[in-house]
């Protein structure tokens, strides 16, 4: 039997008793229906996770109390940046989901000439904060125990020229040249594992002056064949591709 897996946004220490308010608290009493006895599994993104069991129920509070710390990590040893065009509605929903799914440690949406989506600074802000629930969530449902980071949505010309240097950089192009299987692993100094960055475009893709901007800033157009995918399923389609190749699947 699968154990249920729960995200509390706060520190936890091994063997305390933890107060859970707030989505935490409604996930677990309006959506999992756990009950007084319940054992769990809970991580706050800080690394590894803690068997708990609920000791009791409240209208808007889950006591628990939690075991030992377990230093479980299930972490890509390929460090994925995903640079994705914002897209409308659950098309962006489902991309942090699988990307987050598929071992990502860092999405951050892109706002270009063919984004539908337009946001302002509030709406970028509540954007931000929805994605980031949307991965909780599939860090909750795929055993991750790391929340991958969400970056604020940016205009392409600002994360092109934000760009911390060392990674591979990928853009997804109908037009390119590079396939998948002629990457080869480029270690980041920083990190234990491969440091890669891949942009793909909104719906309707980059712009041409878009995609030269990109290949200006040191990114190699990547082909992923001859159909052409829709933005969330090309986003899919090379996580998928890049783990098999590169990383842990």
């Amino acid at each position: 039997m699968r154990l249920t897996r729960v995200h509390i946004d706060e520190p936890l220490s091994p063997n305390s008793h933890v107060t859970v308010r707030g989505a935490a608290a409604n996930h677990v009493r309006g959506v999992l229906r756990l009950e007084p006895g319940d054992d769990l599994t809970v991580f706050d993104g800080r690394g590894g996770e803690y068997p708990a069991r609920i000791d009791g129920l409240h209208k808007d509070a889950v006591l628990l109390t939690l075991g030992e710390h377990r230093p479980i990590e299930r972490e890509s040893p390929l460090a994925l940046t995903l640079a994705q065009g914002v897209s409308r509605g659950e098309r962006m929903d489902l991309v942090v989901q699988k990307a987050t799914e598929l071992g990502v440690r860092r999405i951050v949406p892109v706002l270009t000439e063919r984004t539908v989506v337009r946001l302002d600074a509030k709406q970028a802000q509540s954007k931000q904060r929805h994605w980031r629930a949307v991965a909780v969530a599939a860090c909750e449902q795929c055993g991750r125990n790391a929340v991958p980071e969400i970056a604020t949505p940016a205009t392409l010309a600002a994360i092109l020229s934000s760009l911390e240097p060392g990674a591979t950089r990928l853009v997804l192009s109908p037009a390119g040249g590079l396939r998948v299987g002629d990457l080869k692993t480029v270690r980041d100094p920083k990190s234990a594992g491969a440091a890669l960055i891949v942009l793909i475009g909104p719906e309707g893709g980059l712009s041409e002056p878009e995609q030269q901007a990109a290949i200006d800033a040191g990114f190699r157009a990547l082909n992923l064949g001859p159909r052409v995918l829709r933005t969330e399923t090309a986003a899919i389609a090379a996580l998928a591709a890049l783990q098999q190749h590169l990383g842990d699947m």
